[in-house]
């Protein structure tokens, strides 16, 4: 029975187990930069804005975002993906970069939103997350990935968010300013 122990795999459940456990913003702060952590903060506003002040769905789906990044790069760090899902990894970052620089740009120039591609792109992109983190993560972390990619997704918040005037325009300045800067930092 010795034999089978392996350390590394017994690490690797138990940074995931405790990341199940987190709560605490102060716990994450290890894990996640100001300037995400500030997007993340803008995005809870924005989305609890726009679904008529619904703070649980809100923080949910912020908290299930929060876990799907972490547990991804707990697993990045650790070797755990093979060729394959490297290789749809790396895709998936260039589709990620690829919505995020589209996200800026329907913001900054006015009528080029275009919410079929963007639903479209979003949903090539949790398709491609759920490939890569399939064979490591219960089926409750992969409803989390379609739950975060529904929310953020719905075509009708992004219309409200994407909306030329109205009170969410200087939160998505908030936002399109971070996301400008994990951009140009590499971070995306």
């Amino acid at each position: 029975m010795a034999e089978n122990f392996d350390a590394q795999s017994v690490s690797l459940r138990a940074q995931k187990k405790l990341l199940g456990k987190m709560t605490s913003r102060r716990v994450l702060s290890a894990f996640i930069d100001e300037t995400s952590s500030r997007l993340l903060n803008n995005l809870y506003r924005l989305g609890r804005d726009l679904h008529n002040g619904d703070k649980r769905t809100a923080e949910k789906a912020i908290r299930h975002l929060i876990k799907t990044v972490i547990k991804t790069g707990i697993l990045y760090r650790n070797d755990q993906f093979n060729a394959t899902e490297l290789n749809i990894a790396d895709d998936f970052r260039k589709r990620f970069r690829t919505i995020v620089m589209t996200v800026v740009s329907f913001f900054q120039v006015e009528f080029t939103y275009d919410a079929g591609y963007l639903t479209k792109a979003m949903a090539e992109a949790c398709s491609m997350l759920k490939q890569i983190v399939a064979r490591h993560l219960t089926d409750k972390s992969l409803d989390r990935i379609d739950s975060v990619f529904a929310y953020f997704g719905d075509k009708e918040f992004l219309d409200a968010a994407f909306r030329s005037t109205g009170p969410q325009r200087e939160l998505m300045g908030l936002i399109v300013q971070d996301l400008n800067h994990l951009l140009e930092t590499n971070v995306l």
